[in-house]
């Protein structure tokens, strides 16, 4: 009972001091730059992006700095 208790609180202060040492600060909202067209598809592309880059270009990125690819690709640290 005690460890669960000491976990809570370890938990309970790390969120207080996250959110006492970093205020969010929103930007000022411009109403004509989000509402463009290219910035709604934006708005909607970035996700699949963020996607694509964590589960195939950062694996390959680490997989081409490895041997043999790192000779194959020419790659030089």
């Amino acid at each position: 009972m005690a460890g669960k208790l000491g976990k809570f609180a370890a938990g309970l202060a790390l969120c207080a001091a996250l959110l006492v040492s970093a205020p969010a600060q929103a930007d000022d909202h411009d109403s004509r730059r989000s509402g463009h067209p290219v910035r709604i598809v934006a708005y909607l592309l970035h996700p699949i992006g963020v996607i694509i880059d964590t589960l195939i270009f950062k694996p390959a990125h680490w997989l081409g700095h490895r041997e043999p690819f790192q000779t194959l690709f020419g790659h030089e640290d």
